[in-house]
């Protein structure tokens, strides 16, 4: 991951959270992507160690960030009210027409399933 970071002006980040993904981006690799690039968080705030991130910004060892999710969302870190080179979008980007209507879809065919009696599709346990 570091020789691209290395090699890469844009690290657009489309991940799941969890144990396995935190801090994925941490002040190493931050660092290796250098002051021209920009990191695109549309996964999960908790793959981004924040403190690394705000460092890199502060100082300009990255170009820019934008960030869609921020971890521990909704609380901002106050420091990113400080950054200019820091675009933050109020957890959005999965809200595109084509995800509407495939949620609309599932929504409906879920609702047409439980009024059969058939099972239903995408149910989250926990």
């Amino acid at each position: 991951p570091m020789e691209l970071a290395a090699r890469s002006d844009y690290l657009i980040l489309a991940c799941p959270g969890g144990p396995a993904t935190r801090h994925l981006v941490n002040r190493y690799l931050l660092q290796a992507l250098g002051p021209q690039a920009f990191l695109i968080n549309i996964a999960r705030g908790s793959v981004v160690d924040t403190a690394a991130l705000i460092d890199a910004l502060a100082s300009k060892r990255i170009a820019g960030a934008a960030l869609d999710v921020v971890d521990g969302e909704p609380a901002i870190p106050e420091a990113f009210r400080t950054l200019d080179n820091l675009l933050l979008t109020p957890h959005i980007s999965g809200r595109s027409p084509e995800a509407l209507q495939a949620q609309l879809r599932m929504f409906e065919e879920n609702l047409s399933a439980l009024q059969a009696g058939d099972p239903l599709q995408h149910i989250v346990t926990r």
